[in-house]
């Protein structure tokens, strides 16, 4: 009988009604779709950094080396040698490393030269076919076959570039030979194939150049009594060729904490390259952004004020016009804890008609963030209910008892018989 009264006297007040449960929804729906980027960024950053303690590439912002590498939502710093990155790399204080190398993509989705290490990285298993083993072979993320439709036994070719409108190498094509499972980690967006399928894509008329030249200086080596044996010959073209190739980062993990540690200063003083710790990186962007995120969150914080305020004078002007229907109900037998708690109750209908109307326009708002999102980024927000929006309930639900708790005890004191002798 409490709640047909209660929703009675929220309908008979639309307008001030209307007010009240506005005010809370913008401020639930802001705090809610900044909880929920938030908690998807923070464990997205930590999925995607599982197993990197060094990041090694050529020199230029340490944030973008991260963010092109680990995260492949920027463009890289550049090329490394070969060679160069070899000697870190067979340190004996690296547990692991992985080679990068970019260049190309298909439909907006990186190509990406590695070993199957990566794979391995994020614990990733096949949802269908094998992994890459040969050059110009592809494994590809479970985003990646979904969005572009893209089956085991398909090829398809790679625009040069990150973007759609480059130019075609009609003339290398891949095959796809397997397609993961969804990691929720960036290789859900990646197009994995071996390093030296990003060199031959790359390389193709640079090495017809060379085995050009390498023919003439065969020719003129026997014309002069050279006597070369084709071991020596393919021996000397492969060092050749190693000294001339190029990768675009290395991922690494030490077996000590403290080799993480003094590998960067060795690599930034010794060598063309830099080497950057990737989460001290993350660490600073994520302060930078939650300082604006802070920001929302106060503003957001007092619109949910304003709105325990607007419950408030709602209700306790309401108060007035509504005590002699009070009155009423207590000459019918209702006691004075009834009346305060009909006003309570009205107080949390108010309160839980915010929260449900500011949850939903926060998935709205999430929706339209992830078309953009996934076509700047890759990057798609879940829409799932959080644990921390459940403290976010509770907070809305304790603005609309705690604005309605002193109309309540008004209501609680009315005189019976003064009121109705008005009357």
């Amino acid at each position: 009988m409490i709640g047909k009264i209660a929703w009675k006297n929220i309908l008979n007040k639309p307008l001030n009604s209307l007010l009240c449960v506005s005010l809370l929804l913008f401020g639930v729906a802001i705090i809610s779709l900044l909880m929920v980027i938030q908690n998807q960024l923070d464990q997205k950053f930590k999925r995607d950094l599982k197993n990197i303690d060094l990041v090694i590439g050529a020199k230029g912002s340490p944030l973008q080396l991260v963010l092109s590498s680990v995260y492949h939502v920027d463009s890289p710093t550049g090329n490394i040698n070969l060679a160069e990155a070899e000697k870190i790399m067979n340190s004996p204080m690296v547990k692991k490393a992985i080679p990068l190398a970019y260049g190309d993509s298909y439909e907006g989705y990186r190509i990406l030269g590695t070993t199957i290490d990566y794979i391995d990285k994020y614990d990733a298993k096949l949802k269908e076919g094998r992994r890459f083993e040969k050059p110009m072979e592809a494994t590809i993320g479970q985003l990646v076959a979904s969005k572009t439709g893209l089956k085991v036994g398909d090829t398809f070719v790679g625009t040069h570039g990150e973007a759609e409108g480059g130019h075609v190498h009609e003339e290398h094509k891949y095959s796809v030979v397997g397609i993961l499972e969804n990691t929720n980690t960036v290789l859900d967006q990646l197009v994995l194939t071996n390093v030296e399928s990003v060199w031959s894509v790359h390389d193709a008329n640079h090495s017809e150049h060379n085995h050009e030249e390498e023919h003439d200086h065969e020719d003129h080596s026997h014309e002069d009594g050279h006597d070369h044996t084709h071991e020596d010959h393919d021996h000397d073209h492969d060092e050749v060729a190693k000294e001339n190739r190029d990768i675009t980062a290395v991922l690494l993990k030490f077996k000590t904490k403290m080799a993480a540690l003094n590998m960067p200063r060795i690599v930034n003083e010794q060598t063309n390259m830099q080497a950057v710790i990737p989460a001290l990186e993350i660490n600073r962007l994520i302060y930078l952004v939650g300082v604006g995120a802070t920001t929302v969150n106060y503003i957001a914080a007092g619109i949910m004020f304003m709105a325990c305020f607007s419950i408030f004078f709602a209700l306790f002007s309401r108060l007035k016009e509504r005590k002699h229907e009070l009155a009423l109900m207590r000459s019918v037998g209702y006691k004075p804890t009834s009346l305060f708690g009909l006003l309570i109750y009205e107080g949390f209908l108010l309160a839980s008609i915010g929260y449900i109307f500011g949850w939903i326009l926060s998935r709205i708002a999430l929706y339209f963030i992830n078309k953009q999102a996934e076509s700047d980024f890759n990057l798609i927000f879940e829409y799932n209910f959080i644990q921390n929006e459940l403290w976010l309930l509770l907070i809305t639900i304790l603005v609309g008892i705690v604005a309605a708790l002193l109309p309540a005890i008004n209501a609680m004191k009315i005189d019976i018989s003064e009121i109705l002798s008005k009357k």
